[in-house]
């Protein structure tokens, strides 16, 4: 045996056990005659003594080792003299009798400690190696008891776990596909699915009632911190449903995790209109961690020879609680912030409440205090607190930098604690949203979702007005999952199709399969899908999804350890039928 216990378990009840353990050097600590030396696994630290008047000869071996070494010892448990509180074997050390190196080790390019030394792209190319610190490894632990949580619930709701294919066809809308030349049909490619969607649709047409399945899904589109071209979905569909039943439902898998990974009794969820999330949040993630909701001030402030506002076809603003205190420098920075090209604005407003209950402004110039009293009222502000306001000609537009304004502030305040969670269904999105890109209308979520019923009758007069039957679930202005009721009826779908600019050909020759099916009897149905990576670095509180994932990928889709993606040999595109353009 390699090892009678792990690194992790030992403690005072163990004294005086004769134990062998396996593990890597941590850290090796001199001192004169005596040697210390923490040995790691998966599972904890424990500390060997080696003492040179014991054993000289294995003293000097104990010297001789480097970090990350591979050990296998034994010895016998001893109670430390000098305890580590913060250690849970902090109170028991190994008085090593034997000593065999398993494999000697290169120094490390960094230090495998929870503050290493490593930048992101050093780490990423030695992936394996900081996946040995345990920060690191606790979010896969994490990850993995959260599986487990996600499986026994809907296990225990009479769901079933299928697989489907991740060779598929490529489907229009939503982003790009990856795609996978096929050596056995010449010209042809897959697609990597961005989702089991179309799937698990045929899966409830087959009876299946209740289906999940947690999968990896592909989009080739642009990274961000919460995004990479490889995900993992908690992905379910029910048969015989409507929003309500799915809402409870996967409110309940939601409070099951809090409570069992996090000790945390949620609520039941509030719900917000897509509607209201765009009016008072700018955003259809709304951070409702803290409040700062907008408020219009056209009625306010519109016509009094201030010609940025008196041009606007919307202002709106937020209220800072006590941030009145706010230098000029600082709000200055604030306008710099709003103006910088990734939101657009052209500047900024403030006001003050000052001790007098007066409002000082930067426009004071165009307003009577009787108008600034007005703004005041219209925020409910008081003594302390700082009114920021911007303006523009398109609402859609001005509301999203003044969101990205509100989340600023939000932060610099401390408002966006990580240990505080603030959950929320959206619901009522639009059917449809317009492209400029591609001048039509596009699904909003896809092409499979269905309008509310009482919406049904716009499709033929009003689409761009048609609410969807689609929810999404919020934590802290992050989307961690969303859904809809499908279509179920193949007129309807070909409708939806028609609407989104598909010729019956083309729809024929994209879904017909899918609308064929309807045609043997489709119960009513629907699902949605949580981003396991976003739900996992949520409760770790971590700033990006990478550090839950075991071999992520990088802000340019590479793989820096794998060195991928890669060129192919000739021999191979040549059996793929493939031509590579050379770069110029």
């Amino acid at each position: 045996m390699y090892r009678t216990k792990t690194c992790g378990e030992l403690r005072l009840a163990n004294l005086n056990e004769t134990v062998t353990l396996a593990g890597w050097v941590q850290r090796i600590r001199k001192m004169g005659g005596m040697t210390f030396i923490d040995l790691r696994d998966r599972y904890g630290i424990t500390q060997l003594f080696f003492n040179q008047e014991n054993n000289a000869n294995l003293c000097e071996q104990a010297n001789k080792l480097g970090r990350e070494f591979v050990l296998q010892i034994t010895g016998e448990v001893a109670e430390r003299s000098a305890k580590n509180a913060k250690n849970p074997t902090g109170d028991i050390e190994i008085i090593v009798s034997e000593l065999n190196v398993l494999n000697a080790a290169q120094t490390p390019p960094f230090t495998i400690e929870d503050e290493t030394d490593g930048g992101d792209d050093l780490r990423m190319k030695y992936r394996y190696l900081d996946l040995r610190r345990a920060c690191v490894r606790a979010n896969l632990e994490l990850r993995h008891k959260m599986t487990i949580e996600v499986r026994s619930y809907l296990d225990k709701q009479g769901f079933l776990e299928v697989e489907t294919p991740v060779l598929v066809n490529s489907t229009p809308e939503g982003a790009r596909d990856f795609v996978v030349p096929s050596r056995m049909n010449p010209g042809q490619f897959y697609a990597l699915p961005q989702s089991p969607q179309i799937l698990k649709q045929l899966l409830m047409v087959s009876g299946f009632d209740r289906y999940f399945q947690i999968v990896k899904c592909f989009r080739d589109e642009d990274l961000r911190a919460d995004r990479q071209p490889e995900f993992t979905q908690i992905d379910c569909e029910m048969s015989f449903v409507e929003q309500e039943d799915i809402l409870n439902m996967f409110e309940g898998m939601s409070r099951h995790l809090f409570k069992t990974i996090k000790g945390i009794d949620l609520p039941k969820l509030p719900r917000m209109t897509w509607h209201n999330a765009m009016k008072y949040y700018g955003s259809d993630k709304p951070d409702t961690r803290f409040e700062m909701q907008f408020v219009e001030l056209m009625d306010v402030l519109k016509g009094f020879g201030f010609s940025v506002f008196d041009s606007a076809n919307y202002i709106g603003g937020i209220c800072a609680k006590g941030a009145a205190s706010y230098t000029r420098k600082q709000l200055d920075q604030l306008t710099e912030f709003v103006k910088r090209p990734q939101i657009g604005a052209k500047g900024l407003v403030y006001a003050r409440i000052e001790a007098d209950g007066n409002v000082k402004s930067s426009v004071d110039k165009f307003y009577t205090q009787e108008v600034l009293q007005k703004l005041k009222t219209a925020f409910n502000a008081e003594v302390g607190d700082l009114i920021l306001i911007m303006s523009g000609d398109d609402a859609n537009k001005t509301r999203k930098q003044l969101c990205e304004l509100r989340l600023e502030m939000g932060s610099q305040l401390g408002l966006r604690d990580k240990n505080k969670y603030s959950c929320l269904w959206v619901i009522d999105f639009p059917m449809y949203e317009w492209s400029d890109e591609e001048n039509r209308l596009m699904a909003m979520h896809h092409p499979f979702t269905s309008p509310k019923p009482e919406d049904i009758p716009l499709l033929d007069t009003d689409p761009a007005n048609v609410r969807a039957n689609a929810y999404d679930m919020v934590i802290n202005g992050v989307e961690v999952g969303g859904g809809s009721i499908r279509i179920h009826d193949a007129k309807l779908q070909e409708k939806v199709f028609e609407i989104l600019g598909f010729t019956k050909e083309e729809a024929q020759a994209k879904f017909g399969f899918l609308m064929n099916a309807f045609k043997f009897g489709a119960p009513p149905h629907g699902g949605l899908a949580y981003g396991l990576d976003r739900f996992v670095s949520l409760f770790a509180g971590l700033d990006s999804i990478r550090d839950c994932i075991a071999f992520p990928k990088n802000n340019s889709g590479r793989d820096v350890m794998l060195d991928a993606p890669g060129v192919l040999d000739q021999i191979q595109l040549d059996e793929l039928g493939l031509i590579v353009k050379e770069e110029k």
